[in-house]
């Protein structure tokens, strides 16, 4: 039986809705208008593109902005380098460069050159969903064109003024060049690192070849380069270069460019590289310009292009008297036939400015900067931080006594022992205080040391310093054996005696734009991070590193003005890091691949160190450490750590953090101790008898 439609009379069924012509007129009308109105827009706009696009055929380019040179000065203002793009820029037509540079370049910068119009709309909205699922710029999409356009006609700055600019210059590159010609542009302008612009530059610059006989392994190591020549330059980074070049190599392959097979031969291929020229990279300072190169584009934002090509004066910090004076004193204390490398960095503690940088002895040779290697163990020159540490603890003072003998130390609640030896197991089988045990370098003294202000104290004193390689809390932490860069004990040293007050070291002062704008001004940090009393009591211990038994007395005749050192000795490694009121300075010796060095070569680091300290401050009168509140000098009685009594026949004058000195009298000779008024006139006479021993050796 059949169900009666409910909304129909006698049960008939019907359409849901009937709409009639009347009520279909009004909608079809407005959709009409709407469509007339569409297509007048659309044809506005159409006309107005075309307006616009006839506009620009028609339109001249601007001429290619016209690079300046920019300058590196000394803080005498003397200029030390120049960047100037012109300088090393060869054109050659498409068909001089080598058909795997063409495909390696647009396999990773612009895949779809050949079929976009300048612009490439997919690549921006894969850019555009990358970076908005990062909510950052993790990925650009600018093409050829728009980089040929910016490169040759613009400012490197990001405003949306140049943006456009970018995008009109773009299009008219487009319509009035042909493909081929906007990538024989781009390729013969793009910038590939150390003044090497356009393909054959570069091909001669890293290979000694012209670019037409690049191999598909040279090409794509060669692509690379222009995203970040500090990153990807294979004289800077190997292992980003060799990186870069094998993603390239990937992504031609999965292009269908190369097989699989091919991509892996080229990406195992050991290259062979020029040695970089003395015009482009030699000459004076090479390290230190390096090291200003990348501190103005990595840590400023500098653009490299705007530092190559902009007219820039970057005023740095460098003492170009100091850098000769360093220069010499490693060419003359190293054998030109050795293989032996060696890095100095000084420093002016008072400001934090960088006066000289040696990070090498052959830097066309090789271009690693070892100012910034932080593989090497320190050995004994760490020593200084561990007192210092012990000082500003109040857990020793200088006449702090331990016995140096061979001892095992036990340490992790027993579980584990340590056994430290001094060098040619010499010890004093004895008691020593803190001042025979920086002279002599006593390891099983530094270990005592350790073990009662405890590792972790050290560390952390070490990071106030400046030191920020990894440590572990362990008894051997006392002697050196976790590594650290030249750079950062010069600086932690310097802290030291510039009275505990750290300041952030700087290479440049200022950056002027070609107009003479300053873009950059700089203002080092400066942090009191150690007591200025235990800071001069350490240096005034540290000063007899080169006194008679000292570590470094062979050398105290060469310097004729107070300082205060540390050396460090280990298989592989030798230091002299040491300092005056005005220079703190690290001097490293040794193997690039940690070959032993011979006892004539570990010798090597002291004659640097006093060489370079006395040639580097010839002009300047020497000046004593400054003796700040809080410290306290009294005569001492070396063998009891006692108060001198005025018949001692040993007395030593020494430096105390008041409230730490001795107060009961060496009874052993029955009289009064040295009066604090006799205490000051024998330093007196003893400074004055410094000085004319001095002289003597200087005359």
């Amino acid at each position: 039986m059949t169900k009666p439609n409910s909304g129909s009379p006698g049960g008939k069924r019907r359409l849901p809705f009937r709409v009639s012509a009347e009520r279909w007129m009004p909608l079809l009308g407005r959709i009409k208008r709407w469509f007339i109105v569409a297509g007048c827009c659309m044809a506005v706009f159409m006309i107005a593109a075309f307006c616009f696009l006839f506009y620009l055929r028609h339109q001249t380019l601007p001429a290619s902005s016209i690079s300046q040179t920019s300058q590196i000065l000394d803080f005498q203002g003397n200029v030390i380098d120049t960047f100037h793009a012109g300088e090393n820029r060869q054109s050659v037509p498409l068909n001089r460069i080598s058909p795997y540079l063409l495909e390696a370049t647009l396999a990773i910068e612009d895949q779809r050159f050949y079929d976009h119009l300048g612009f490439d709309m997919k690549g921006m909205a894969r850019a555009a969903l990358v970076n908005l699922e990062h909510m950052k710029a993790k990925q650009g999409a600018s093409t050829l064109t728009q980089q040929l356009a910016r490169n040759l006609y613009l400012t490197h700055e990001r405003t949306w003024k140049r943006k456009l600019k970018e995008a009109m210059y773009t299009i008219q590159l487009e319509m009035q060049y042909s493909k081929d010609d906007i990538l024989g542009m781009y390729l013969n302008q793009i910038y590939y690192g150390h003044g090497a612009y356009g393909a054959e530059a570069a091909a001669q610059l890293y290979y000694g070849k012209h670019a037409a006989d690049l191999t598909l392994a040279e090409s794509a190591m060669l692509a690379g380069i222009p995203k970040g020549p500090k990153y990807y330059s294979p004289y800077m980074d190997m292992k980003n270069a060799k990186d870069r070049q094998r993603t390239i190599l990937s992504i031609m392959a999965d292009q269908g460019i190369l097989t699989g097979v091919q991509a892996e031969e080229a990406g195992n291929e050991l290259l062979q590289f020029q040695p970089l020229g003395t015009k482009q990279q030699g000459g004076f300072a090479p390290y230190f310009r390096d090291y200003i190169r990348i501190i103005a584009v990595d840590r400023l934002g500098i653009d490299e292009h705007l530092l190559s090509e902009g007219g820039i004066r970057i005023y740095t910090t460098l003492d170009s008297e100091a850098q000769q004076a360093a220069e010499d004193a490693i060419g003359q204390s190293i054998p030109s036939a050795s293989q032996q490398q060696a890095a100095l960095i000084s420093i002016d503690p008072r400001n934090g400015y960088i006066k000289a940088m040696v990070g090498g002895r052959n830097y066309k040779n090789n271009q690693f900067n070892r100012v910034f290697a932080d593989t090497r163990q320190p050995g004994s020159s760490f020593k200084p931080i561990l007192y210092l540490t012990a000082l500003q603890e109040g857990a020793m003072s200088p006449i702090s006594r331990f016995k140096s003998a061979p001892t095992v130390f036990t340490y992790d609640e027993g579980r584990k022992t340590y056994a430290p030896r001094n060098y040619n197991d010499k010890y004093a089988k004895g008691e020593i205080d803190m001042r025979q045990a920086i002279a002599s370098s006593d390891n099983i003294y530094a270990v005592s040391a350790i073990m009662k202000v405890g590792p972790e104290k050290v560390i952390e004193m070490a990071r106030r310093l400046g030191i920020d390689n990894k440590m572990e809390p362990v008894p051997s932490l006392a002697l050196g054996t976790f590594p650290v860069s030249p750079f950062e004990m010069a600086s932690a040293f310097g802290t030291i005696g510039n009275g505990g007050v750290r300041v952030e070291p700087t290479a440049i002062v200022r950056i002027e734009d070609r107009k003479g704008e300053v873009l950059y001004q700089a203002k080092p940090e400066e942090k009191q991070v150690v007591n200025p009393a235990q800071a001069y009591v350490l240096t005034g211990l540290m000063e007899s590193v080169f006194d008679a038994g000292g570590t470094g007395n062979r050398v105290s005749a060469m310097i004729k003005r107070p300082v205060a050192g540390k050396t460090g000795t280990t298989a592989t490694d030798a230091w002299l890091v040491g300092y005056t009121p005005e220079l703190a300075t690290a001097v490293w010796v040794g193997y690039d691949k940690d070959r032993k060095l011979t006892p004539a070569e570990a010798h090597r680091a002291a004659p640097i160190f006093a060489a370079y300290t006395e040639k580097a401050l010839a002009a300047i009168p020497p000046k004593i450490f400054p003796v700040p509140d809080g410290v306290v000098s009294v005569y001492i009685d070396p063998a009891t750590g006692k108060l001198a009594s005025n018949s001692c026949p040993n007395k030593r004058l020494e430096a105390f953090v008041s409230g730490t000195e001795p107060t009961e009298v060496c009874g052993e000779h029955g009289d009064k101790p040295v009066s604090a008024d006799d205490a000051k006139g024998q330093a007196e006479q003893s400074k004055s008898w410094w000085q004319q021993l001095k002289r003597w050796w200087k005359d």
